[in-house]
């Protein structure tokens, strides 16, 4: 889902834009927080297959909102790939979108910055009261003790998809819970110009979601409890290794996969090409992609011992996209009415249908669309089985410094180069010196 920039590029736009005492984007104009009561400008994160599939899913839905309100909103499907960069620029020069998507997993780093609408006790009662919203959700919405940053919009969470008749053809009968019945699945698939298993290598958040997960499953965090990082740690080492391994070792993911950051290891997995991928809220870009429900099922991601839960058996972090307001905008009440307007239980049922996600919002979680087969999954991870990223102001510095050493590694992996204990440490410390907090 989501990728950054050069290294180098991102390194130095993180370390301006998180040093500065931003005083925001939102407004073009330099004008004062009510000056364009008429309009607004808004910066969504690709959800879907596609920027064009997003477009068909928002627009009615903003149209919607400008009949209610009089009030036009002007999107922007902004891919993950330029995401964090777009944002962290704008909270430098003030030149940015009114309502914007975020990462919830950016929340902390975009606090930071000062740049962002906090959502005191007031903000939050405007739409309609933060008891609304259910608690694992709230936990990705800022530094823990102060105001969230952003608002909760979709919840996710990782899981297993399997192609059912690509089992079938290699005489699979059920999902693997272990990584070891994982890899020995994917050996049995991987022939043929086939593959086991999908990945995004050169995705820099997906790579630090999945290594997080396999962190906690090795006993490390990426960060000690003072918020320092720590991504040198044998815990942390082991889980980087294990994940590449599954093209470098395992030889069950494709070494093309080292490009992939844009979703292509979901087409593989739609065209089947590839038998199964770990994912956030899949089952929308299936069908998407001319998928039908019942080619493929889903599982809980796994663990060590076979059975998710806490601690060492985590199986997700926890995913999701927040809502956010630059606080300079020149139309903060038109801004606060539209995350009101898409916070509604009628607007949550409506988009988390539409992609597959699981509404943040307690009221829009019983409709029965959240627990069927694409679902149902999901909820369980969020409440029994996943954990939320490090809520500190470095986040996303982490995103980008590990992410970038992970694309690093799956490269020497898809070149043939050895991928060793000792390089990936390597790796790690270089990444680690990169962090303004090392």
């Amino acid at each position: 889902m989501r990728s950054i920039r050069a290294a180098a590029v991102g390194a130095v736009t993180l370390s301006l834009a998180l040093a500065a005492t931003a005083c925001g984007g939102g407004s073009s104009s330099g004008g004062e927080s009510n000056d364009s009561p008429k309009e607004l400008t808004y910066w969504a994160s690709n959800q879907g297959a596609g920027v064009e599939v997003d477009k068909k899913v928002l627009q009615p839905e903003l149209d919607k909102f400008e009949k209610e309100t009089g009030i036009k909103v002007k999107l922007e499907v902004v891919p993950w790939s330029d995401l964090l960069n777009r944002i962290l620029t704008a909270t430098t020069s003030g030149q940015g979108p009114d309502v914007l998507n975020i990462g919830n997993t950016w929340s902390a780093s975009l606090q930071a910055t000062g740049a962002l609408l906090p959502w005191d006790a007031k903000n939050f009662e405007k739409i309609g009261g933060r008891d609304r919203f259910v608690d694992s959700a709230l936990g990705s919405t800022g530094v823990q003790g102060q105001d969230p940053a952003a608002v909760p919009l979709y919840s996710m969470a990782y899981a297993l998809y399997y192609n059912k008749r690509m089992f079938a053809d290699a005489g699979i009968t059920k999902p693997p819970a272990t990584w070891d019945e994982l890899v020995a699945t994917g050996k049995k698939i991987s022939k043929g110009g086939k593959w086991g298993l999908g990945a995004e290598g050169a995705n820099l958040s997906n790579n630090i979601h999945q290594v997080f997960v396999l962190g906690k499953q090795h006993g490390a965090d990426f960060f000690t409890a003072d918020g320092k990082p720590d991504f040198t740690s044998d815990g942390a080492v082991a889980a980087v290794k294990q994940y590449v391994d599954l093209m470098a070792a395992d030889k069950v993911v494709a070494p093309g996969n080292a490009e992939y950051a844009q979703n292509q290891s979901l087409s593989d997995f739609a065209k089947g090409r590839t038998a199964m991928v770990m994912w956030q809220t899949a089952s929308a870009t299936f069908k998407t992609m001319g998928m039908k429900d019942d080619e493929w099922g889903v599982a809980p991601a796994p663990v060590p011992s076979g059975t998710p839960g806490a601690d060492r058996a985590t199986n997700s972090m926890v995913a999701g996209i927040n809502m956010a307001v630059f606080k300079n905008s020149d139309n903060l009440d038109g801004a606060t009415r539209f995350v009101k307007f898409m916070t509604s239980d009628a607007e949550q049922k409506l988009l988390n249908k539409a992609y597959g996600s699981i509404p943040p919002v307690k009221a829009a979680q019983s409709d029965p669309a959240f627990n069927t087969q694409a679902t149902a999954v999901l909820r369980e991870t969020l409440a029994t089985s996943a954990a939320a990223l490090p809520q500190v102001s470095d986040e996303s510095q982490f995103e980008t410094a590990v992410g970038t050493a992970v694309k690093e590694l799956f490269a020497d992996a898809a070149a043939g180069r050895e991928v060793t204990t000792e390089s990936v440490k390597e790796k790690l410390a270089k990444a680690q010196q990169q962090m303004p907090n090392k």
